[in-house]
């Protein structure tokens, strides 16, 4: 079990980013200005804090999240969709393109918890 998938629509618009700025990374802050959206950026393009956790990849691109914000959502799944319109911040690479990306979540089974993977902390 994965705790990270990506939609077809999502991983579209990643090929595009990809083709235009090369390798890429994925993170998702706890909230300020970007709220909880997932952000796109140049790999090395955001700096990790102490703690902050890669729950997997897309492609071999590196997905982070807030350390915080990991721990309240380590039961569950991310799925990284992406739709129409300019979220919160506009950092995000995908923004110019008229496209923000989301996340759906839904819980892990009880099942499923026992098969996760271990995640990677940044040190």
């Amino acid at each position: 079990m994965k705790r990270l998938s990506v939609t077809p629509k999502a991983m579209e618009v990643i090929q595009l980013l990809e083709e235009k700025f090369g390798k890429l990374m994925f993170y998702q802050a706890g909230g300020c200005c970007e709220g909880t959206q997932p952000q796109c950026f140049e790999e090395g393009g955001f700096y990790l804090r102490t703690g902050d956790v890669c729950i997997g990849e897309i492609k071999e691109y590196k997905f982070w999240i807030d350390k915080d914000l990991f721990e309240y959502w380590k039961y569950s799944h991310f799925e990284l969709d992406v739709t129409n319109g300019f979220g919160p911040g506009g950092f995000s690479l995908e923004t110019p393109f008229g496209k923000t990306f989301k996340v759906n979540y839904r819980l892990f089974t009880d099942e499923e918890i026992n098969t996760l993977p271990d995640v990677i902390r940044w040190e």
